[in-house]
């Protein structure tokens, strides 16, 4: 399976969702193919607008390095010089906290990620996991 417009949008509207019933702040999404390319975004009312870049920056180093945004934040804690380094090389363009959650298929090959900004790193990570089980796919926050 690959990660059509219609599956992505799905993702986003239940992660906004998510966000919505738990008194989230304004969220934002965005969903990457396996290639880091963004398939859909979408910014609730309110977000600010510099939301994309941050979404973006979370999925991206999610399916650029093969872990979520969580691993990545223990990865930069114990080992700064390297993350730095990894960003460097991408152009600064990773966000390496909670938020960025890789996307599996049902056979566990990576086929995406979804990046969720607006509320606490570990509330966007939870909205992403939500829209992603919704489609019967597998994150890894």
């Amino acid at each position: 399976m690959e990660l059509d417009i219609q599956t992505a949008r799905r993702i986003i509207a239940v992660a906004l969702e998510t966000g919505q019933a738990r008194a989230m702040k304004p969220l934002s999404v965005v969903v990457l193919d396996a290639g880091g390319h963004p398939i859909a975004f979408e910014r609730a009312d309110g977000a600010s607008p510099g939301r994309f870049e941050i979404a973006r920056g979370k999925a991206y180093g999610a399916v650029m390095l093969g872990m979520g945004g969580r691993a990545q934040a223990e990865r930069a804690a114990v080992g700064p010089t390297f993350m730095a380094a990894v960003n460097g090389a991408f152009g600064g363009r990773l966000v390496p906290v909670p938020g960025g959650v890789l996307v599996r298929d049902q056979g566990g090959r990576v086929i995406g990620a979804v990046g969720v900004t607006g509320d606490t790193s570990d509330n966007d990570a939870v909205a992403a996991l939500a829209g992603i089980e919704s489609v019967g796919l597998t994150g890894e926050a």
